[in-house]
């Protein structure tokens, strides 16, 4: 698949001279070489033509460092420098930057700590959960600033990536996946587009394929003064990165499922759906999941081959075959449920939400509807500016409640479990959450929270920012009021989170 010898420019970078007596790091992927020297990182991309990748020659190269480097500043414009020539001198010798004829091109950008990397930290167990719910935020943004590309996306274009994984099973997967397995993911994956397809197109043409990120997983985000910074975004074919943003979404997620970070992955599934609202495309994620699960065993299979006779001969099939196992689980999810929690301010309910919500429902788990961040947002404020009183009418209430229901039933007729929060202190609104469950056909659970005025009120007052406007005199109006026929699950919330969590989730139906 070479086009050209670079075997010159590559022994010229590798070396410290070409740094100014700076030690080389190298890393070799099957695309470009990175060498890291001093504070700058240069990226060579290697001379290569695959079905989905052109650098053949020096001037596409060129092109694709000058795409890298305008794609890769919308979210990471300090990581990246800019375009810089490998030139031959007057007297032969190679340089970077020279005034000499440019031979080959690379993108010049700053050098980072490798073991900032979120797949470092991740599988060193150091990826911190607080950091999921601003990079979700990070991505919302990004997918909102993203320019919409109706030109791709859509039910063919599921159908191409559902045939080039099975193709890359056929050509690569011999002798390492099981082809009767492949074959079954195959025709379920169709089965799945087939049904959702149209979907698919109707957010396509809602505007919701955009020029994405398409490679959005845990070694492509790094963690830059306390901050998740997105680099290496694909600039080498729209058709990989103009996507629908769930599906961009879907590739983090199933990543950090994969390594058994459930509870991340929860936190970032529901703090990018907080920020987007996206809620009409949850019967696409399934797929979604499945086919970032899919492409992964399709390439790793690739570099099993092309690792043969080497130390990874044995660790790169294993995990191809995990990876395809995992993309025939993802397709199977399992069925929807309605989880209601009520109770007074200070009683828990988001905690115990947020507790359960990994453990419960299709991957990446429940989605959690907050009634504090509902009022927030039909109110028209940012979730920890504090409401006045016009923003606890009863009509807001009403409005607040009406939502909370509509988006319950959007949630599980999407295939995905809801974990409901919020007072539920009416007998009407208790009612209406289990009409929504039964009018979706889904199973259902209410639980009601309650402990001591003095443990709900120190709750409240021990709280950091937070969504909720409670204060101890609206807990105290609270809990004045007539709780009339409660036929929910009544439980002490008074302890530890973890063993209420572990009683809530063993009322939830199976």
């Amino acid at each position: 698949m070479m086009t050209e010898d670079q075997s010159a420019v590559v022994e010229f970078l590798s070396s410290a001279i070409a740094h100014g007596g700076a030690a080389v790091e190298r890393i070799d992927t099957h695309t470009s070489i990175l060498f890291l020297a001093g504070e700058r990182a240069w990226k060579l991309k290697r001379a290569v033509r695959y079905d989905y990748l052109d650098y053949s020659t020096a001037e596409r190269r060129r092109a694709m460092c000058e795409a890298e480097v305008r794609i890769n500043r919308r979210t990471a414009p300090a990581l990246y420098r800019g375009v810089t020539a490998v030139t031959r001198q007057a007297n032969g010798s190679l340089a970077i930057g020279g005034t000499g004829k440019p031979v080959d091109w690379l993108v010049e950008m700053s050098r980072f700590d490798q073991s900032a990397l979120f797949d470092r930290l991740a599988e060193a167990g150091e990826l911190p959960l607080p950091l999921m719910r601003p990079l979700a935020e990070t991505i919302a943004h990004f997918h909102a600033a993203a320019d919409s590309r109706t030109d791709h996306g859509g039910w063919d274009a599921m159908a191409r990536i559902i045939d080039g994984n099975t193709a890359g099973f056929i050509a690569d997967g011999a002798g390492i996946l099981d082809p009767l397995k492949c074959a079954d993911l195959t025709a379920c994956a169709r089965f799945v587009l087939d049904r959702r397809g149209t979907l698919a197109d109707r957010r396509r043409d809602d505007g919701l394929v955009r020029l994405c990120h398409g490679d959005l997983h845990l070694r492509n985000i790094v963690l830059i003064d306390g901050r998740a910074t997105l680099f290496d975004a694909i600039e080498f074919n729209d058709q990989i990165a103009c996507i629908d943003v769930l599906y961009d979404l879907a590739f983090l997620l199933m990543d950090l499922w994969r390594l058994g970070l459930v509870q991340h992955a929860n936190v970032l599934w529901n703090a990018y759906l907080a920020a987007t609202q996206d809620l009409d495309g949850l019967a696409m994620m399934p797929l979604f999941l499945s086919c970032r699960a899919a492409i992964v065993a399709k390439t790793t299979a690739t570099a099993a081959n092309l690792h043969a006779g080497t130390g990874r001969c044995a660790e790169l099939p294993a995990q191809a075959r995990n990876y395809l196992a995992l993309a025939k689980i993802l397709l199977s999810p399992p069925a929807p449920r309605l989880v209601a929690v009520g109770g007074a301010s200070g009683s828990g309910k988001s905690t115990v939400a947020m507790g359960i919500a990994p453990l419960i429902g299709a991957p990446p788990g429940a989605v959690v509807i907050r009634s504090d961040e509902i009022r927030k947002r039909l109110c028209g404020v940012k979730p920890f500016d504090r409401l006045g009183p016009e923003g606890y009418t009863e009509a807001v209430s009403e409005r607040v409640y009406e939502t909370l229901m509509e988006q319950a039933d959007t949630v599980v007729r999407g295939g995905y479990s809801a974990i409901v929060d919020a007072v539920f202190a009416g007998a009407a609104d208790r009612d209406a959450i289990h009409h929504v469950a039964s009018a979706a056909g889904v199973p259902f659970a209410g639980v009601w929270l309650e402990a001591p005025a003095s443990v709900l009120i120190a709750r409240v007052e021990g709280r950091g920012p937070d969504v909720s406007d409670a204060d101890s005199d609206v807990i105290r109006r609270q809990l004045a009021e007539r709780l009339d026929g409660l036929r929910w699950h009544r439980l002490d919330a008074s302890g530890m989170p973890k063993p209420i969590c572990d009683k809530v989730f063993r009322i939830v139906p199976a």
